[in-house]
């Protein structure tokens, strides 16, 4: 066979002599893309402050994440009908989780609701402290993630995804923001001491985001930070010099491993902890505070004082520059699938006095412009008796089609009700808010386009919304 001359290698080409001349044309008048270059500048991350996409109107997060699922119906969600029908059969289609203790008879809500503050809002009994502050307060009622499992549904509201292993909430805002300190981490956990939420240590999980961004835990009994002081023999000047030769030690190291995101977040870690032994003590320090502050989050009170504490650390540490914190109450504490009548009142006596003071606090300092509250769970419970042994046994079942978030400050509208459930509190019926709404919200509150956050990882650009357009809520925003 003879080889092709130049002329017929043109014109047998995919391109052809036409392509040629117009790329030629194309470079000439400079309009020619630059080839594809491969990036071979090794990445770094870090938590110095970054610029944002937009105006912010939030610089931080406290969110009161209530595990277990509060029950709407009987807290922020009031439901005449199913007083009306009581212990009668449920007049439609239930869909339950566990359909072993299932029953189809209406339990109606045994506390009282009242319109409260200039708002309006109708709140429980079982909330007076939230009831005083109703005002400062925007109440979602159209919250849901249509997945019926605690775990799932946990993932979704934290990393909009069903799955595990993926970045939560506070990792994308560190990743996208940065820490307006550089002497504490800028992601706290604050966990109960009784146990950890269902699915632990992943409620602040970086993924696979760069490890600089993963939650730091601040314990909820003394010590709060482990190792924080130096020993004796080491504290002063021969501690500066030790840490001096750490870090040349590990520079050293970094510049024969370049990229290694893992090393690089070991570092950091390394000179946050030193600037640490000063600035945690101080921000963890509550004898700084007055009696009247310890008093407003019930310190002084058995019932309130534990959750309480976590709360006013949460608002020393925003105060000094946290990113986003996040304060658990125990494992399933809200998972009412029996004994209601004395299980709501117990965690809601825990958590109502701390979260009200927590929102009047950052208020009376000038904080809660800046700083978003959020409070809620990872779903509802169902308008149907569950365990239908006795009055004092009943109890609800999971709800992830409609239930309650409210929020505080950071640009939300004040003293406000959006969305709704149909009339027994079931579904969402009315302006709709899933948890890739939830997302784009927060977001853009912090200046962030949620479609233009983004990590690059394995060839793909990947983001909180996961794919999904993720709506912002401009109803719910100043």
């Amino acid at each position: 066979m003879h080889p092709f001359t130049r002329r017929q290698l043109l014109h047998h080409s995919t391109f052809g002599i036409g392509s040629v001349a117009l790329a030629h044309l194309l470079n000439q008048e400079r309009l020619l893309a630059d080839p594809a270059k491969p990036d071979l500048e090794p990445k770094h991350y870090d938590l110095k402050l970054k610029p944002t996409h937009f105006a912010p109107k939030a610089k931080a997060m406290i969110s009161l994440f209530m595990q277990g699922g509060p029950s709407h119906v009987d807290l922020l969600d009031p439901k005449p009908k199913l007083t009306e029908l009581d212990g009668k059969v449920f007049p439609g289609t239930i869909k339950f989780d566990n359909a072993a203790q299932a029953s189809s008879k209406v339990l109606g809500s045994p506390w009282k609701f009242a319109k409260r503050g200039q708002c309006g809002t109708e709140v429980s009994e079982l909330l007076p402290h939230l009831a005083r502050i109703i005002d400062d307060i925007t109440v979602v009622r159209s919250m849901h993630t249509d997945v019926n499992n605690h775990v799932q549904s946990i993932h979704a509201l934290n990393t909009g995804r069903i799955v595990s292993g993926h970045p939560v909430l506070g990792s994308w805002l560190c990743y996208g923001l940065g820490s307006e300190s550089q002497e504490l981490p800028a992601f706290v956990a604050l966990p109960d001491p009784v146990s950890l939420a269902v699915s632990g240590v992943e409620h602040w999980s970086n993924g696979w985001l760069p490890s600089v961004y993963q939650g730091t835990v601040v314990r909820s009994r003394e010590p709060r930070i482990p190792n924080l002081d130096p020993p004796p023999h080491l504290k002063g000047d021969s501690q500066t010099e030790l840490l001096k030769y750490l870090d040349e030690l590990n520079r050293d190291h970094l510049a024969g491993h370049p990229g290694e995101l893992d090393l690089e977040a070991r570092i950091a870690g390394y000179e946050l902890a030193a600037k640490m032994q000063t600035a945690a003590k101080e921000a963890l320090d509550l004898s700084r505070e007055t009696v009247k502050t310890k008093a407003m989050y019930g310190l002084h009170d058995p019932a309130t004082a534990e959750y309480g504490t976590r709360c006013l650390i949460a608002r020393r540490l925003v105060e000094r520059g946290v990113r986003f914190v996040q304060v658990f109450t125990s494992n399933q504490q809200w998972d009412n699938h029996g004994s209601i009548r004395s299980t709501l009142p117990a965690v809601c006596k825990k958590t109502d006095k701390p979260c009200a003071a927590l929102v009047s606090d950052l208020k009376q300092r000038g904080l809660l412009d800046t700083t978003l509250v959020g409070w809620g769970g990872e779903m509802g419970r169902l308008p149907v008796i569950q365990n239908d042994a006795g009055t004092t046994k009943v109890g609800r079942d999971h709800n992830t089609y409609g239930f309650t978030w409210w929020f505080a400050g950071g640009g939300f509208k004040p003293g406000m009700v959006y969305g709704a459930t149909d009339e027994f509190g079931h579904h969402a019926v009315e302006n709709k808010v899933s948890q890739h709404d939830f997302h784009a919200t927060l977001l853009h509150l912090f200046g962030l386009d949620a479609k233009k956050l983004v990590y690059s990882r394995t060839g793909a650009e990947l983001s909180l919304l996961n794919g999904h357009d993720g709506r912002v809520v401009k109803e719910l925003l100043q």
